[in-house]
């Protein structure tokens, strides 16, 4: 059983992958206002994956015997400073939630709690596929700038991402 300490932890956790799709899920529109069909893509599939995390958090709460309590969630910002500016925004946001995802499982050390130790494990590996994905993006972005025919390329090699 998990403690109420972990668990609430936890539940937050799950407020804050929520609020990640969110925040991707606008930012797709923003790239959809933009004629950027292929961020937009990229970005919801990104929002689909944000909302498999919570569920697996969920499903981690519930197969220990705790209970999920969900929180409420802001609005996510609508304007972006163009591409560039919407991916290093990702990045950010992804390092915050890294450092949410260290905390989880220092509390899970802490408290001896060796089977969250286990689940957190999966997180923190797919944060480091997370900033390594945001971060190469960025460097495509820099060679592609914010306008163009190169512009174009990268929007398409964002729109393969598969889910």
């Amino acid at each position: 059983m998990l403690s109420k300490s972990l668990q609430d932890a936890i539940n937050e956790q799950i407020r804050n992958e929520i609020q990640s799709a969110y925040l991707y899920l606008g930012m797709s529109e923003y790239c959809a206002s933009a004629n950027l069909p292929g961020a937009a893509h990229w970005l919801q599939e990104q929002w689909k994956e944000e909302l498999e995390h919570a569920l697996k958090f969920s499903k981690y709460i519930n197969d220990r015997g705790g209970r999920v309590v969900l929180g409420a969630i802001e609005k996510p910002p609508v304007d972006f400073p163009g591409l560039s500016g919407v991916f290093k925004e990702v990045l950010a946001h992804e390092q915050k939630v890294t450092a949410m995802i260290n905390n989880l499982y220092a509390m899970a050390l802490k408290e001896n709690d060796y089977a969250s130790q286990i689940e957190l494990q999966w997180f923190i590996k797919e944060q480091i596929e997370e900033e390594k994905n945001a971060t190469e993006i960025i460097e495509m972005l820099k060679i592609a700038g914010e306008a163009g025919p190169s512009l174009l390329m990268a929007d398409r090699y964002l729109a393969a991402r598969k889910g």
